[in-house]
């Protein structure tokens, strides 16, 4: 019997064939799934919605790390919220730069169930800068009183239902309470196709905390409408000049990521630049 697995979002649906199911559990907080598939190799859902896949993993992480690691000025403390996975920290703890990565996730099934079942997106798990906490990064970036971070990295979910928060303006403001003077947060911003208003707006909330906020885009062919966006912020950083001597030692052990590709993401698509200027304008 032939099975397949579908995600519907936003009147699309994107489905794969399952060859086997590895892993399936209700945590206190979402289902999660991991299912090996013809196309895509293992792949993870939380409650029914693809979150990442072996096949395609490179082209969401390292977008969401490497522009912000080599645009900020030799970042020791990495900030990572979410990224349950372990792709995320795995891209930060490429830069001999960084003496310690703190990741937050609310899940912790979801970092087990994925050490185990995706070991080959999570490979940096024993890395001695790596400190994994369990618990909710919005109250952490809201109350902590630790040292700030060169970089904060949000490794989120949609901005729909308990997700919504993690597009909030005070979420935003506390996260660069927890950056040093020119440091810089990246996110992922969502699909621009599916989900225009909630990118301009996530756009706007960003631009009232931020001197410098610029969207950039790629294909992640696992995630609705296939074209994803993230976006770069600093007040003094520019996203558009990556360190050349680190980021030309790094590209040898990338798959996706190189300087013409971080070039080439921060160009701004016609349609999308008339809006983000209509936006800015009102």
């Amino acid at each position: 019997m032939t099975i397949w697995f579908d995600e519907t979002f936003e009147g699309t649906r994107f489905g794969l064939k399952v060859t086997r199911t590895l892993y399936g559990a209700q945590s206190p907080y979402q289902r999660i799934d991991i299912f090996e598939t013809e196309a895509m190799g293992r792949v993870m859902t939380l409650d029914d919605a693809f979150m990442t896949s072996e096949r395609d993993e490179a082209l969401y992480h390292e977008l969401l790390v490497h522009p912000a690691m080599l645009g900020a000025a030799s970042p020791r403390r990495v900030l990572v919220i979410g990224g349950g996975d372990g792709g995320t920290v795995r891209e930060v703890l490429r830069h001999p730069c960084v003496e310690a990565c703190v990741m937050i996730e609310l899940d912790e099934l979801v970092v087990r169930a994925c050490q185990t079942h995706l070991p080959t997106i999570g490979t940096a798990w024993d890395d001695p800068r790596l400190d994994v906490r369990f618990a909710d990064g919005i109250d952490y970036v809201k109350t902590s009183d630790e040292p700030p971070y060169d970089v904060i990295l949000l490794d989120g979910t949609d901005p729909v239902g308990p997700g919504a928060v993690l597009f909030e303006h005070d979420f935003f403001a506390a996260c660069k309470r927890m950056l040093v003077e020119g440091g810089v947060l990246a996110l992922q911003s969502e699909t621009p196709i599916l989900l225009r208003e909630a990118f301009l707006e996530t756009q706007k909330k960003l631009s009232a905390l931020f001197g410098a906020v610029a969207p950039y885009f790629g294909a992640v062919p696992l995630y609705p409408s296939g074209l994803w966006s993230w976006t770069f912020c600093s007040d003094t950083r520019d996203p558009l000049a990556p360190d050349g001597a680190r980021a030309e030692a790094l590209e040898p052990s990338l798959r996706w990521y190189n300087r013409d590709v971080h070039r080439a993401a921060f160009a701004q698509p016609s349609e999308l630049r008339r809006a983000l200027a209509a936006m800015h304008a009102r």
